[in-house]
């Protein structure tokens, strides 16, 4: 697309910005936005962590206008859309319910068709999943993973174990994995940017793993690091992150058993975009807590690193919680867009339906891990 037609784009669409958007007028029930004061928003954030002119990128996103005609008839997917996998939904039996969740996570996971009727929404489909992700090192856009990461090698693959353990070591991810019970979990992932996904991996409980290695007693945090590979992994180049990219968790918070390490999706091995071969799944937390790619995992005494926090610690707390009453200086918590819900893809997703936001992503159950601390505080 030549300069001339994204100029005239964004023009046009300034233009139906001032027919539509008036003083005190809506449009089907929608009130009256300040699209400029969002699109200088969307630039202000974005040109932060990127050298490039977003006046383009939006010059691109509305080329497109005429589909705003057609917006009704966007989002008709059955069911067989969404999951194309149906032999996921047939491993393991649907527990009622009334259950208590912690007990049955602990023991069975969460299948697919429990996951939709707890959360009433669909799972998201596995081409949504693997092109639309943050992962840094392979760029900064949501569709770079995607385009970059073939270039990472995930065979052969070790985990380095150290720190306060029994029994560390340099391990084969492959005799890890034919250590663990092989579980499946369909968790809502929450991204702090304010959207989110369901998604259905498979892996394993962190907890079985850290018993098998030995904590000891003084051991109180888990550490995580990321693959330091900078010939494959191009951004690592960079000074957007101090590399590699490190992560943390409290004992309590890894040793509990929503937590796992996801080795898969949809019953098939981790694509590369994704964080293969190994990554972490906290799904009460952040998605950035979710670090992918995991080489290292450490047992210590003291709080360890998260590349966020130490990256700004304003903007990003160690514990990263959900929490639609704790907002981010840029991002609204209290509300999220579900990526292939309704409305998405059009002028910028301001036309997506948004839901409200529960702390803890819904997973009340970790609430007595916090228990008398100030959230707004441990963010």
């Amino acid at each position: 697309m030549n300069t001339k037609f994204r100029l005239w784009s964004l023009t046009l669409f300034l233009l139906f910005n001032n027919l539509i958007f008036s003083q005190n007028k809506t449009l089907g029930g929608i009130p009256q936005l300040n699209i400029n004061k969002i699109l200088s928003e969307k630039w202000r954030l974005n040109l932060k962590i990127e050298s490039r002119n977003k006046f383009f990128e939006f010059g691109k996103e509305f080329q497109n206008l005429n589909q705003l005609l057609s917006m009704k008839d966007i989002y008709k997917k059955t069911q067989n859309d969404i999951t194309p996998k149906h032999l996921f939904y047939n491993r393991r039996k649907i527990l009622k319910l009334g259950l208590a969740l912690t007990a049955y996570v602990a023991s069975n996971g969460i299948t697919s068709a429990f996951a939709q009727e707890m959360f009433d929404r669909k799972i998201n489909t596995l081409e949504e999943i693997t092109n639309y992700n943050n992962f840094y090192e392979f760029g900064i856009d949501k569709t770079d993973p995607a385009k970059h990461a073939h270039k990472l090698t995930i065979s052969p693959w070790s985990i380095e174990i150290s720190g306060l353990v029994d029994n560390p070591g340099i391990y084969d991810f492959s005799e890890i994995v034919r250590e663990m019970s092989i579980i499946q979990r369909t968790y809502s992932l929450r991204c702090v940017e304010g959207w989110s996904m369901l998604i259905p991996w498979n892996g394993f409980q962190l907890s079985e793993l850290l018993n098998k290695l030995g904590v000891r007693d003084e051991a109180r945090y888990v550490s995580f690091e990321t693959l330091l590979r900078p010939e494959e992994m191009h951004m690592q180049e960079t000074n957007i992150l101090n590399w590699p990219y490190r992560e943390g968790l409290r004992l309590d918070e890894a040793m509990h058993p929503l937590t796992i390490m996801a080795t898969g999706v949809y019953g098939e091995p981790l694509p590369k975009q994704n964080g293969a071969p190994l990554r972490l799944i906290v799904p009460w937390k952040y998605g950035f807590k979710s670090i992918k790619s995991i080489t290292k995992i450490s047992l210590q005494r003291e709080e360890p690193v998260s590349s966020w926090n130490q990256q700004n610690p304003a903007e990003y707390g160690f514990y990263s919680n959900v929490n639609p009453t704790v907002h981010h200086p840029r991002w609204s918590q209290a509300s999220e867009r579900y990526i292939g819900g309704e409305g998405e893809g059009y002028l910028g997703n301001l036309f997506t339906k948004r839901y409200d936001t529960k702390l803890f992503n819904g997973y009340e159950e970790v609430a007595p891990l916090y228990e008398g601390m100030d959230l707004s505080r441990y963010y």
